[in-house]
């Protein structure tokens, strides 16, 4: 090659290389090296499985970049860039899709699920997370019972998705009686929401020989009425016993429910997911698939620590590091796989009313007036003790961190918050060089002395956004915490401007699987704009989240979660090509509608596992 052959190729790649800065030089070399011809004919060696071009593609990577097009070779990225770079990419196979316009971004990554109980829910007696009167409420199960008259009289009926919070009136109570007045014999459980509160009616109280002798367990509270007999609301580990009481699912059950789990997903745009509380039927069941080829997101777990293995914490250790050896697939591959590298660790339980169970810096308040004469002040309560003792939560994290698993902390009031910051500080100590992320799920309430800790420990705040607004979950805490606390309730942006990574996780089937209204509530910090007249405007001071921070809290901050940014969590060339498809901009649309993005297309690994129905005419 002569030096003026030379000086005019360099010359071209300089110039191409301006116009498509995100195109590899490895990539452009190769197209123009073999042969003079190379610009009418694309080189097979780079030719593209799928191409996308027209778009407005938002690649959430360092330098906050944008794009037109896009291609994908074997599952990865190949090229990200201008229309005018894709062409070399092009071959007549490649199948090019023309957005014409349209959003394209990352995959959505939840940091925080419980799949198969969600999927599990899909098959069972459901109160649809709506907020209920009495009434309602046991018209509904009573639905349920009479849609099955030939049951067996000790046939369980158990109920889920009970918006407890959100009953109506606000602060009506519910107990055992409330069930008991159903037309049936049948041992009844009404499971909230939130997955920390249990309803029984008396045949199931006996049936678990509930008594007005038994002692709250570890982690977990039996609610009593003034004469001392159970009321039927028990907390948390208190409804442990009925997990041997209840029928347990199939692995046929646990199949179909994963399967339906990942449907959902897949039209939400999820692509990756971590289940935040991974029983080992959750992981076998997706395990399955996998090997079925059913597979359609990537999947990792985390399986529970109790606060009951304090006692043997190694031990609690090997059995997760037993997990991973079993099940987790190692490297990744373009095509969605398992891990097991998470451990999860609740550290109290809810700060919701009337359960109160989250562990709280300053005391509950309490009403010392009457009901016509309410004076509200603080109560001897600040919640149960942090459900792992500060040794035993250092110690566990150490252990943690030593074997590669990264913990994944269940915190809801700012006591836990804070303990779980405490036992990071040990473990960082003893591990400064450990590339070991943990996490904080929920972080509802943070004592602001803790808001700069998150970055200093590099501990990451995963939220469930959709919280943060006006609802029954929200506004029926004024009472219990005061003005002053309320004011900085679900403090994503405060954690934020902190310099906190925030990730998002959805916590479905706590809610609804709906992420892009739990995005819309991390921008404007409001409920819908149907809500009940009680529940409009802002919730608090916080300053929410602007649009691109909650795209990047549910791409690339939440792959950082996952230990996977190298591999997805944004739109660059050697990434796998996970990304969606939206209908709408939602960098540029009013941050409301948000909550109207629909999904057009979810790819994971290069393939396509969603496309939306064509629209009727």
């Amino acid at each position: 090659m002569t030096a003026w052959i030379a000086r005019v190729l360099a010359l071209r790649i300089v110039e191409i290389l301006r116009r498509v800065p995100q195109a590899t030089a490895l990539f452009l070399l190769l197209a123009w090296l073999p042969s003079s011809t190379a610009q009418e004919k694309p080189n097979s060696s780079i030719a593209a499985d799928r191409a996308y071009k027209n778009g407005v593609i938002f690649t959430a990577d360092a330098k906050h970049g944008t794009a037109e097009a896009l291609a994908i070779r074997d599952g990865r990225i190949v090229y990200v860039g201008s229309n005018s770079g894709l062409s070399q990419f092009i071959v007549p196979s490649t199948v090019t899709e023309d957005l014409k316009g349209q959003f394209l971004m990352p995959g959505l990554v939840d940091g925080h699920m419980h799949p198969l109980q969600a999927g599990l829910k899909l098959l069972k007696c459901s109160l649809n997370y709506e907020p209920l009167t009495v009434p309602e409420m046991q018209q509904r199960i009573q639905a349920c019972l009479d849609r099955s008259p030939s049951a067996d009289p000790n046939e369980w009926l158990e109920v889920v998705s009970w918006f407890q919070e959100s009953m109506r009136p606000p602060g009506v109570k519910t107990s055992r009686a409330t069930l008991d007045a159903l037309k049936t014999s049948r041992p009844i459980l009404v499971v909230s929401s939130f997955g920390h509160t249990a309803l029984a009616n008396s045949r199931a109280l006996a049936l678990a020989k509930i008594t007005a002798s038994t002692p709250d367990p570890v982690g977990g509270k039996i609610w009593h009425d003034d004469r001392g007999e159970p009321t039927g609301l028990l907390e948390d580990s208190a409804y442990d016993v009925f997990s041997d009481l209840l029928p347990k699912p199939t692995e046929k059950d646990n199949m179909q429910a994963a399967t339906e789990a990942l449907k959902a997903m897949g039209r939400q745009g999820v692509t990756s997911f971590l289940d935040a509380a991974a029983p080992s039927e959750s992981i076998a069941a997706f395990s399955a698939l996998r090997h079925a080829g059913g597979l359609t997101a990537r999947a990792h777990f985390a399986p529970v620590i109790e606060p009951k293995e304090a006692g043997d914490l190694s031990g609690a250790v090997a059995r997760v590091v037993t997990l991973e050896k079993q099940y987790d697939e190692g490297k990744p591959a373009p095509a969605p796989g398992i891990t097991v590298r998470n451990a999860k660790l609740f550290l109290d339980g809810v700060i919701a009313a009337p359960a109160l169970t989250g562990a709280m810096r300053e005391p509950y308040f309490i009403n010392s007036g009457t009901n016509d004469k309410p004076n509200w002040v603080p109560g001897p309560s600040r919640g149960p003790a942090v459900y792992f003792p500060p040794d035993a939560l250092s110690t566990v994290l150490i252990g943690l961190g030593r074997a590669g698993i990264d913990p994944h902390m269940h915190a809801d009031g700012d006591g836990a918050v804070h303990a779980a910051l405490d036992g990071i500080e040990a473990m960082r100590k003893a591990l400064p060089a450990a590339d070991i992320r943990p996490g904080i799920a929920h972080d509802e309430f943070v004592d602001p002395a803790d808001f700069s800790r998150y970055k200093t420990l590099e501990a990451i705040p995963v939220l469930s956004l959709q919280w943060g607004k006006p609802a029954g979950d929200t506004m029926g805490l004024i009472n219990y915490f005061g003005p002053a606390r309320m004011k900085i309730l679900e403090p994503s942006g405060l954690l934020a401007a902190a310099g906190a990574r925030i990730a998002f996780g959805s916590d479905w089937p706590v809610d609804q699987l709906d992420e892009w209204f739990a995005l819309k509530v991390g921008v404007t910090r409001t409920n819908a704009p149907d809500a009940p007249s009680e529940y409009r405007g802002r919730l608090g001071v916080d300053p929410g989240l602007s649009p691109d921070a909650v795209l990047r809290a549910a791409t690339i901050n939440a792959a950082y979660e996952l230990h996977q940014d190298d591999s997805t969590g944004s739109i660059e060339v050697g990434k796998f090509a996970d990304l969606i498809v939206l209908d709408r901009n939602p960098l540029k649309i009013a941050a409301e509608d948000i909550a109207k993005v629909q999904v057009l297309e979810t790819v994971v690994g290069g393939n396509v596992v969603y496309q939306a129905p064509a629209p009727q005419h």
